[in-house]
């Protein structure tokens, strides 16, 4: 198969099959070079522009699922659509090292194979055990891309825990900490205890709750009930009858209050400034506080101030002084500060604990169901915890502003641009960035702390301590040693066990992808102008990211235009998620794939018995027979068929199918005319082809439109419109009009009509793939090869052919001969709409055609050849309008226009007698339908409670019935007539 569907000699197959035509043809991309930018130097119609892009680097840890496949179909259409037009492209490969997932995934393969944890090990032995997984598994994405059709510049592949990118991840952290930007400090940051690791904010998922809801938690005995609030009292020191009441949905973190707040101006608590509260199981004295942010009618009006676990107590607590108790670990566990009675205590099942005392002592108030926003980790599922940690922090409000003024001063282009309004909010509100992860896995910070021989320790991990950054240990030592004025043998230095985030490693992909800061002209070269990516959380984060380390790092923007896309949803609009059994491999659309293998592989994979049983059980509703196969360009080409610029996108394998189905159209289609052509055929070159036949002239016209309106759109990203108006002119106007309307010309003996038939046919066909190839590469290159060549013509594949040029096709644009085709073309649905009514299959009746306009009577004349031909008419003769005259028995009329009827004779083709009953058992189901919908929309309360677009729905479906109740009745009439004609009684029509 592999050599078949290279070998364009061969018989084309009589049925189009994905899987034949899909075989070989990327390895030969490939090898021959086609992907890369410096191919275009030997081709005809170079340009000198380039056209640059970065993959948005998939996780190394995972496969790609349909949100994937859309960013690759967009991506990978608009690259070869740029390189068929002669820029130098490239589009850059890689994979990201997904620090918490990977580490992840590794940790249970070697809790399963081994029962060993990551702390049995040290460091090394971990992180060897991580490559050899990476080399084993983490090059699976790549197959996917290629069986995807991703034309990327294989040579320029990176991983972003490759040698040299990790240089330029440390390159970026120096010279960010030697201007000021990254620093060290003691500050709150997102924590997840069962990762034991900070992580950022888009990782922080709000889950809203309306009330009391129970969920399990990691490290957790029991599932914990949340959305509840707690209230207890403090006691006032030395006023054993006088007590500040406070409300909580955190009970256990009041092991960690420093004081009460209370509205300055609240009369309720008036009496209390300046007085303290008791605590009950510490003895500590908490200063009761006034402060305006305070909401009065919030809770009981005090609010219990605890700064080492919340960012609002933490300013708070800065701008009164107070002081910092930490009472939750990292692992999640009660700290000493609590005593031994909490001590080492998970944090939920303590405040169950915190709560009983609370009673014993009398100071619970009562609990009552409270609507709440938790934040939970998006890798664990854990409760986010607030932590007092010292951390790095990148700077980011200077670099967010000049973000903000690339996009308002035109130098940064965000399409769709609605979503300039969200880069403004987001970056308008952005922190300083917690860069740093407690993992192993990544990029390990180049900080050292720093202490001397023989000298006091300095090295706690506190703000006093001293740390130097460095590109290598050496460097470092350098900088310590000037700072400490000590000679470099007495430096002892001790790195920083954590790592960077995995954005900020990914953030730095479009440039460290060409070598930076190393290969400076080839960063120049083909700096990326592009980017693609999902509508998701992660959108904005990192794209700006991306934009604002660029700019700061190499004092440019590294993009000049941003396209945002939408995010695939499924057949039913649910977000894609495994513990759904929603989410669908490309390779399962692809390929196919029985319904055993999607189950066995959700047994195989990492969710729970709970999570796989509902999973399975979507997947059972969703594809009962499993997905049949489909194949990469059908899958293509349905996902650039919605419109990625507005909502979300929900996928159906149906809507897949419909695009195989469309692949086997166009097959057919060049498969006649390929026979059409026959042997020695001497072709000329498409674009210098000048038909004089009406029809021929008329395709062309619509090709060159065609052509025009794909670049158009192509420029504007709105690629489901250059799906579509391709879609149109394959369907629509080559197979179902040209194709059909030319069947006689060839089967006639006219050599000249002939031959300029068969090169337009040729031109339409060589054009019409070449329009089709960024979005269907595999199809159009196992059809195209087969298509004669004009002698001169160097193209060896048509993913570096010329993409078709509405300027060189000018010459075929005749807007006034396809209006007069437009006028033909009713003519043609006129007569089989009659067809259809009238139930004519394979016969052939005479048709008349009557014109009271000369205007029309003319282009009627002239495409009197391919209207008989579309009409599938016996003959079709051309008479002066006769206004009133009732046509012979045995004739029906159909309307065309306000100066056109059509004529066919039925006699001898149907039976009235048999007709009739039922043309008027429909007709009495169509007036039901009606008089349904019709009250429907006449029922109280429908314009308030059904939506614009099903009323919309509606109102269409009743004009669409009516139509057909007009037709009808005409055909009721018109065998009534024809009965009487007969000498029978119509009397059927009337029962």
């Amino acid at each position: 198969m592999l050599g078949l569907s290279l070998d364009t000699s061969v018989p084309l197959p009589a049925a189009y099959s994905p899987r034949y035509v899909e075989a070989a043809w990327y390895a030969w991309w490939e090898k021959e070079g086609f992907f890369k930018p410096e191919y275009q130097n030997q081709q005809p119609h170079r340009k000198p522009e380039t056209f640059s892009l970065c993959i948005p680097p998939p996780n190394v840890t995972g496969s790609l699922h349909l949100g994937h496949a859309l960013t690759v179909a967009i991506e990978d259409s608009l690259v070869r659509w740029r390189r068929m037009q002669g820029c130098q492209v490239l589009w850059v490969p890689g994979s990201d090292h997904a620090g918490i997932a990977t580490q992840a995934v590794v940790e249970r393969k070697l809790w399963k194979e081994r029962g060993t944890l990551r702390q049995d090990l040290t460091r090394g032995e971990f992180l060897a055990e991580v490559w050899k997984w990476k080399e084993k598994k983490g090059d699976e994405i790549f197959g996917q891309l290629k069986a995807l059709g991703a034309s990327l510049d294989w040579d320029r592949v990176c991983f972003t825990m490759d040698p040299g990118f990790s240089a330029a991840v440390a390159e970026a952290f120096v010279r960010l900490h030697e201007d000021g930007l990254v620093y060290r400090e003691q500050r709150l940051v997102n924590w997840s205890c069962a990762l034991r690791s900070a992580i950022s904010d888009v990782e922080v998922e709000i889950q809203q709750l309306r009330g009391r809801t129970v969920l399990p938690m990691p490290g957790c005995p029991a599932p914990v009930p949340f959305g509840l609030m707690f209230t207890f009292a403090y006691k006032v020191d030395g006023q054993e009858d006088e007590e500040l009441p406070v409300a909580t949905t955190r009970p256990e973190t009041m092991l960690g209050d420093v004081a009460v707040a209370i509205h300055p101006d609240d009369p309720r608590f008036t009496h209390l400034h300046g007085k303290q509260l008791r605590h009950p199981f510490s003895g500590r004295l908490l200063a009761i506080i006034t402060d305006p942010l305070v909401e009065r009618d919030l809770g009981t009006g005090a609010v219990k101030v605890t700064p080492a676990h919340s960012h609002a107590d933490y300013e708070l607590g800065k701008h009164h002084g107070l002081p910092l108790v930490s009472v939750i670990g990292e692992d999640g566990a009660m700290t000493a500060e609590c005593g031994d009675w909490l001590q080492g205590l998970n944090r939920f099942v303590a405040r169950e604990k915190v709560v009983s005392a609370l009673k014993e002592r009398g100071l619970y108030r009562g609990m009552k169901d409270h609507a709440m926003a938790l934040p939970l980790c998006s890798r664990s599922g854990d409760v986010v915890e607030n932590l007092l940690k010292s951390q790095w922090f990148l700077r980011c409000e200077g670099m967010a502003q000049r973000a903000l003024e690339a996009v308002e001063s035109g130098h940064l282009k965000l399409t769709p641009e609605f979503h300039e309004k969200n880069w403004r909010t987001w970056l308008s509100n952005i922190s300083d960035w917690c860069i740093s992860r407690q993992l192993w896995w990544g990029h390990q910070i180049p900080a050292y702390q720093v202490s001397v021989s023989g000298s006091c320790d300095l090295g706690k991990d506190g703000s006093d301590a001293l740390w130097v950054v460095g590109r290598t240990e050496a460097e470092a030592r350098r900088k310590a040693s000037g700072i400490l004025k000590r000679p470099e043998e007495e430096v002892e230095l001790v790195r920083d066990a954590d790592v960077l985030d995995t954005w900020f490693s990914s953030a730095l992909f479009p440039f460290a992808a060409l070598g930076w800061p190393r290969k400076v002209g080839d960063l120049q070269d083909f700096y990326p102008n592009s980017l693609l990516e999902t509508g998701s959380d992660l959108l904005f984060f990192w794209v700006a990211r991306m934009v604002m380390l660029g700019e700061q790092l190499t004092g440019e923007l590294p993009f000049s235009q941003v396209f945002l896309h939408s995010l695939v949803r499924d057949a039913h609009g649910r977000k894609m998620s495994k513990s759904l059994g929603n989410v669908v491999d490309p390779l399962d659309v692809i390929h196919g794939a029985s319904l055993q293998d999607l189950q066995g592989r959700l047994r195989d994979g990492n969710l729970d018995l709970r999570e796989a049983a509902i999973a399975m059980e979507g997947q059972r509703r969703d594809f009962p027979q499993g997905i049949p196969e489909c194949g990469t360009d059908a899958l293509r080409f349905a996902l650039c068929c919605h419109r990625v610029q507005g909502d979300d996108i929900s996928l159906d394998v149906a809507t897949v199918l419909s695009s195989r189905q469309f692949c086997n159209k166009v097959w057919n289609a060049v498969r006649f005319t390929l026979g059409a052509l026959g042997e020695g055929f001497a072709p000329q070159t498409p674009e210098e082809v000048c038909p004089s036949s009406p029809m021929d002239r008329w395709i062309l016209s619509r090709l060159y439109h065609t052509a025009a309106d794909c670049s158009q759109r192509f420029g504007e990203y709105e690629l489901h419109l250059v799906t579509s108006t391709m879609h149109h002119f394959w369907l629509h106007n080559f197979c179902d009009v040209y194709l059909e309307s030319v069947k006689p010309v060839l089967q006639s003996r006219d050599q000249s009509r002939i031959l300029q038939t068969r090169q337009t046919l040729l031109s339409c066909a060589d054009l019409g793939l070449r329009l089709l190839s960024p979005f269907m590469p595999y199809l159009t290159e196992e059809l195209w090869q087969r298509l004669p060549k004009p002698n001169g013509d160097s193209a060896p594949s048509i993913c570096v052919a010329g993409y078709p040029s509405a300027g060189k096709l000018a010459h075929w644009c005749r807007p006034a001969e396809e209006d007069d085709f437009l006028l033909a073309q009713e003519v043609v649905r006129a007569v089989r709409t009659l067809r259809v009514t009238y139930r004519l299959t394979r016969a052939r009746p005479p048709v008349y055609l009557m014109c009271s306009e000369p205007v029309a009577h003319r282009v009627y004349e002239e495409y009197r050849e391919p209207l008989q031909t579309l009409s599938l008419a016996g003959s079709l003769e051309l008479c002066p309008s006769s206004k009133g005259a009732e046509p012979p028995v045995g004739w029906v009329r159909g309307r065309v226009n306000n100066h056109t009827e059509v004529y066919l004779d039925l006699q001898g083709l149907v039976d009235p007698q048999t007709e009739l009953p039922r043309l008027a058992s429909r007709k009495k189901k169509l007036e039901q339908q009606i008089s349904a919908l019709m009250a429907q929309t006449q029922a109280s309360g429908y314009q308030e409670n059904v939506s614009p677009r099903a009323q919309a729905e509606c109102r269409q479906k009743i004009t669409s019935l009516r139509t057909e109740l007009a037709q009808l009745n005409q055909a009721l009439e018109s065998f009534s007539h024809m009965a009487a004609g007969l000498g029978t009684s119509p009397s059927a029509a009337d029962e």
